[in-house]
């Protein structure tokens, strides 16, 4: 039975992402990932006014004179949401938690895909595969993966991106638009993020609380990871300490951050302690733009 504040929860979440996608998101989803996946049908004889980008040089050289290839868009796509359960999501000093603002974001690109008649996905992790939930179409559907990402109890508490990547290309083998939403506290899935890179189109959604950027001077207090229960007494009031975490957590975003660009993998920022909205919208406009 799910308890009646979790579907107050999830209704409020409908009605605030089917409104951001009426109103702020209309056309962006379909301009920047729509087109992108071609099928070829034949060639055909160049015409003037045709992309020379498409010329078929083998055909050409064969025939002696130009030929291009003929494509169609695909009007269907796949998306996938790959949604980081760890127990470090349950984080938060602003206004939400890092796994609330997860789920919002993830309702919100799911609805935009089925409103452009595409089916959609998800698959949950911590440190193992926790839940995957086929792609299909239909607001119902939707409800139920927001349902998952706020009611789902994890097994794991840790965080094992590589596994995750590895599941998604054992069971998706056509290509898919894949939103990875973490705060990507986890090392070691380099490969696996490129090989997945080569067969889906994968979009990084990393999910950050400024507390974790920047420690306050508060005096001394206990830390503890989340994931793995170790604690710890800080000093907050050295600035050495606070210099030390800034730095450490400035060089962890240079090199994720370096990785992306490597494998061409696009990367979104989100802090808790602001709006999502901004953020999604930059990049929609952003890589439509990139592939007019």
């Amino acid at each position: 039975m799910i308890p009646k504040e979790l579907i107050r929860k999830i209704r409020r979440i409908e009605i605030s992402t089917n409104r951001l996608v009426n109103d702020v998101f209309s056309g962006q989803y379909h301009s920047t990932f729509k087109g992108q996946g071609m099928e070829f049908i034949e060639v055909r004889e160049y015409q003037p006014g045709d992309d020379v980008r498409n010329i078929d040089w083998n055909v050409t050289a064969r025939y002696g004179f130009p030929f291009i290839k003929k494509f169609r868009e695909e009007r269907e796509l796949t998306v996938v949401l790959l949604v980081d359960l760890s127990r470090s999501g349950m984080f938060g000093t602003t206004r939400s938690l890092k796994e609330e603002i997860a789920a919002e974001i993830g309702a919100l690109l799911a609805f935009s895909a089925i409103k452009n008649n595409d089916k959609v996905g998800l698959i949950l992790f911590t440190n193992q595969v926790e839940k995957f939930v086929p792609p299909k179409k239909g607001q119902q559907h939707v409800l139920r993966l927001i349902r998952e990402m706020l009611y789902f109890k994890p097994q794991g508490r840790g965080t094992d991106i590589d596994q995750a990547l590895t599941f998604l290309s054992q069971v998706l083998t056509k290509r898919a638009v894949v939103f990875l939403i973490s705060d990507f506290l986890n090392k070691g899935f380099e490969r696996s993020l490129k090989m997945a890179n080569r067969r889906h189109d994968i979009v990084a959604i990393k999910i950050t609380d400024p507390r974790e950027v920047e420690l306050p001077k508060i005096g001394l207090i206990e830390l503890e990871d989340s994931e793995t229960g170790e604690q710890m007494l800080v000093d907050t009031s050295d600035p050495r300490v606070r210099k030390y975490f800034s730095d450490y957590n400035v060089q962890e975003e240079t090199e994720r951050n370096r990785l992306f660009r490597s494998i061409n993998i696009d990367h979104i920022d989100i802090l808790t302690s602001g709006s999502y909205v901004e953020p999604l919208v930059t990049f929609f406009r952003v890589r439509a733009k990139r592939f007019r």
